[in-house]
């Protein structure tokens, strides 16, 4: 046998080896999905496919995102908080001249080095208004989806009016291929095209390369849209918002079952790590639920950074676990990275943690501390209205007590930060509302706020217990770690909407710049 014959066998069988070893990482994040909204969460709807999937692997139950949907694909990507990238304050409009920070790098491209194959499908919302924003160009071996988000499940358009521009509602298509507009997908329900493209990537991959595959569901993110045939199995629910979004979770639950099993039928399954999380809190305004956590989508109470999520895979050393160690979402970048056998020498410092060992073999989080988010922008004197609280407060009489003048921190800014079984709230956290639970009422009675709120989250998850009289030292502590972070954090990036967005010149979303 020739040498080259020699080494060309020998590179096969090598690459053949190595992906044995590299296994297969599918992440698939849900929008908007409540902590109630999930069935082995105790909620009326019926989730068949995660609850087995969970059941089988790590339920994460002490996991945490960000109250937005950019925030946490920003976290996602780059294992960094927000703060570290100017990203901090609410997330990407539709007309914004804005994205990820282009120097930062992300889990795509750590994952190609390592050789993978990396796909996503779905909603980016990470930046779109010019090429080097777009997934193609920051990894991701090929695309299909949202740019954008809150697109219309059926026709995939979305219309936006610049709030303080020309007055005028701008609506175009915002389905991508590649960087490419999409057409010719009419009609069909956003949920089952991204299953679908899901598995057609599956299908059609090399099975002797390792996978890296983002599924990015819009579900159940409004427009609250589902077909018919969803909804049979709820005519039970009588409020029409919760009714629809159940029918999206099971739609959302059917599209998981199909990736799960094509990933079995493509011989993939026994070497890949699959995790399911969701955004963001649940929107009770649009059907999601938090219930019995206090707050929603948009605010730092646990209502909206508690997350769903879990792991599923053959290869975990503790499967039909629940794990209650600490986790954030940035921390799978480095989890992935180091699974994959790469390296994260080309990035930014991270704040994430590599939590393979807590999850897999259930040792203790290397996380001890969390920051949920420094917003110094999020108080601005507006009216504030909590939908369903039957109350219009100014964030001037929402926000009393003590200044803790000391602290070094400006506690009328929008902060949280967790450590340990602490977790401490300063300025005004968003609607602070306890939800009921779907299908009933209550009528709790409202506490003024505080400038600075303290809970033992470990014993009140519900955060309904304000401790920070009781603990001052452990108050002065808290905010001395959010002084040091503010110190670290860059200055935010929130441009003004650009009117040269408008999509009608060629009828679509993206790349005006």
């Amino acid at each position: 046998m020739g040498s080259s014959l020699i080494s060309a066998v020998f590179l096969v069988n090598f690459s053949v080896v190595l992906a044995s070893k590299q296994p297969n990482i599918v992440f698939i994040l849900a929008d908007d999905f409540g902590w109630y909204d999930v069935s082995y969460h105790s909620s009326e709807i019926r989730t068949p496919n995660l609850d087995k999937l969970s059941a089988a692997g790590v339920r994460l139950e002490n996991y945490y995102v960000q109250p937005l949907c950019t925030p946490s694909r920003t976290q996602l990507m780059t294992g960094r908080y927000q703060i570290h990238m100017g990203m901090q304050h609410e997330l990407i409009w539709p007309c914004q001249p804005n994205c990820v920070p282009l120097d930062e790098k992300m889990l795509p491209q750590l994952m190609k080095e390592a050789g993978y194959a990396t796909h996503m499908v779905g909603k980016w919302h990470l930046g779109l208004y010019k090429k080097d924003c777009l997934p193609t160009r920051r990894g991701f071996d090929s695309y299909f989806g949202f740019l954008s988000g809150a697109a219309d499940y059926f026709t995939h358009s979305r219309c936006w009016e610049i709030p303080a521009g020309p007055n005028k509602t701008f609506c175009g298509l915002d389905l991508r291929d590649g960087e490419e507009v999409a057409t010719g997908y009419d009609d069909v329900y956003a949920t089952e095209l991204f299953s679908q493209k899901a598995t057609s990537v599956i299908e059609k991959h090399n099975p002797n390369k390792p996978l890296f595959l983002y599924v990015a569901m819009q579900a159940v993110h409004a427009p609250l849209q589902v077909p018919e045939r969803y909804l049979t199995p709820y005519s039970f629910i009588e409020d029409n918002d919760r009714r629809l979004f159940a029918g999206m979770v099971a739609s959302m639950d059917e599209a998981v079952g199909n990736i799960t099993s094509s990933l079995q039928q493509a011989g993939l399954w026994d070497n890949t790590v699959l995790v399911f999380s969701t955004d963001n809190g649940g929107q009770p305004g649009f059907g999601g639920s938090n219930w019995p956590l206090r707050g929603r989508k948009w605010s730092l109470w646990e209502g909206g950074v508690r997350g769903v999520g879990f792991v599923a895979s053959p290869l975990l050393k503790k499967p039909g676990t629940v794990s209650r160690e600490l986790m954030h979402v940035s921390d799978w970048l480095p989890t992935f990275v180091g699974l994959a056998g790469g390296s994260t020498d080309g990035t930014k410092p991270l704040d994430g943690f590599n939590m393979w060992n807590a999850i897999s073999n259930g040792f203790a989080s290397p996380r001890l501390e969390l920051l949920h988010n420094i917003d110094p922008l999020y108080i601005d004197g507006r009216v504030v209205v909590c939908p369903g609280a039957g109350r219009k407060l100014t964030l001037a009489q929402m926000v009393s007590g003590d200044s803790w003048p000391n602290s070094g921190f400006n506690v009328s800014i929008h902060a949280a930060i967790r450590s340990s079984n602490w977790k401490l709230l300063t300025g005004y956290p968003g609607c602070d509302l306890w939800f009921p639970r779907p299908g009933h009422t209550t009528s709790e009675k409202m506490e003024p706020l505080k400038s600075v709120m303290l809970f033992d989250i470990e014993k009140d998850p519900e955060e309904r217990d304000e401790l920070s009289a009781l603990f001052p030292t452990v108050v002065e502590y808290l905010l001395g770690r959010l002084q040091e972070y503010q110190k670290s954090a860059v200055p935010i990036i929130f441009p003004d909407e650009d009117p040269k967005c408008d999509p009608s010149p060629d009828g679509a979303w993206g790349l005006w710049a």
